[in-house]
């Protein structure tokens, strides 16, 4: 299997984190699985049908799917024979391309795109689909201010610390209107955005831990109860224990 990224022109990397290729060989034939990132995608299928959602869905060869936020890893199964190119937003700007009634009535979800929006097959046969990608956002991509963004920005930098109240205090907004902003633009509550980032925490601890933590002072430094909380946290995010990781 070949997997690349590539990053998206300058005027749209403050909305896309990256355009990504992924290319089966003869070694491939094996359910591939990817974690939760607090981000929606677009994903046109330029090989065979493919597997996705841990199996319950199926992309059918030049068409385009929007892939929402998810809670919980998923599985795609990869052969010689796929070929899919994807996009990967940035929380809360999918609004800045496209209208959408609420992200979150496609978590955990693929789904075929509208037509009308969906990308034209040809480009990425025909010349440079990295150029392609760049135009058509491009010309997609409008002036609407998603406040959200600034509060995105806040959970990052608090590697998800924060709480609701938090959050909503230091923005001048309601707990409600906080949970309907996160519901229609990431497509994910506020709870669950933030357990994302403070499990990317965690991961990056465990992978990284050259001064050998245990688990449970990585648990506590990352807001989880204790270690067998982390732990659950981490096996509903990723398929695996600590250990296995």
């Amino acid at each position: 299997m070949k997997y690349k990224e590539i990053n998206p022109g300058k005027h749209l990397q403050s909305k896309i984190h990256n355009f990504w290729e992924l290319k089966g060989d003869v070694t491939s034939h094996s359910w591939e699985r990817i974690f939760p990132d607090g981000c929606p995608g677009l994903i046109i299928n330029l090989g065979d049908r493919c597997l996705t959602d841990n199996g319950a869905t199926t992309m059918d060869h030049g068409k385009t799917y929007v892939v929402g936020a998810m809670t919980s890893f998923k599985e795609s199964y990869i052969d010689e024979n796929t070929h899919l190119i994807g996009v990967c937003f940035k929380p809360s700007t999918f609004a800045s391309f496209f209208s959408y009634a609420s992200l979150s009535e496609i978590k955990n979800n693929t789904i075929q795109f509208d037509h009308n929006l969906s990308f034209d097959r040809d480009y990425f046969f025909n010349g440079n689909y990295i150029d392609y990608l760049n135009q058509f956002f491009n010309d997609k991509v409008c002036s609407k201010s998603i406040r959200l963004r600034t509060i995105v920005n806040a959970v990052q930098a608090s590697k998800g610390l924060l709480t609701i109240d938090e959050l909503s205090k230091q923005n001048g907004i309601s707990t409600r209107q906080l949970e309907r902003l996160f519901k229609d633009f990431i497509g994910l509550t506020p709870k669950e955005y933030s357990n994302i980032i403070r499990i990317q925490q965690a991961l990056a601890l465990i992978a990284s831990n050259n001064n050998h933590k245990a688990l449970l002072d990585i648990a506590f430094e990352c807001g989880f109860y204790d270690h067998s909380h982390l732990t659950n946290a981490i096996k509903q995010h990723t398929g695996f224990v600590p250990s296995e990781l």
